[in-house]
């Protein structure tokens, strides 16, 4: 099991920018890769970006390519996501997951094993 906490969501105007922390502990040897997840009202769970632990490789959804950065400390397990250039559509409720195994579709929240709390996050326009 993985236990997962993020943090460092909040208010910003249109164009500002967050940085989003996802602090891992338990059993992250079992992981395969983070992901970032997020979901706005009456509106489903939605991929956001994912990086594997071991090589470090990067995914993004096409609304945020360009605008959001994945990166990872190894040192303190820990996972980020730089958003830049918010939008008023970026508003929603950020979840970290993680994902034991390799998979093609590491788009779908069902891929993933274990999930955070979530941290809202709300762009003003």
């Amino acid at each position: 099991q993985v236990q997962l906490v993020e943090s460092g969501g909040g208010l910003v105007q249109a164009g500002g920018s967050l940085r989003l922390s996802c602090a891992a502990s338990g059993r992250t040897f079992s992981s395969y890769s983070m992901g970032w997840f997020r979901q706005a009202p009456g509106k489903e769970r939605e991929f956001v970006a994912r990086i594997t632990w071991r090589g470090g490789r990067r995914d993004y959804a096409d609304s945020v390519k360009g605008r959001f950065t994945i990166s990872r400390d190894d040192a303190k397990n820990t996972v980020y996501l730089q958003m830049n250039s918010l939008k008023p559509e970026d508003t929603a409720v950020y979840y970290c997951a993680a994902s034991r195994s390799f998979s093609l579709s590491f788009q779908w929240a069902q891929s993933y094993d274990d999930w955070g709390q979530g941290t809202q996050v709300t762009v003003s326009s």
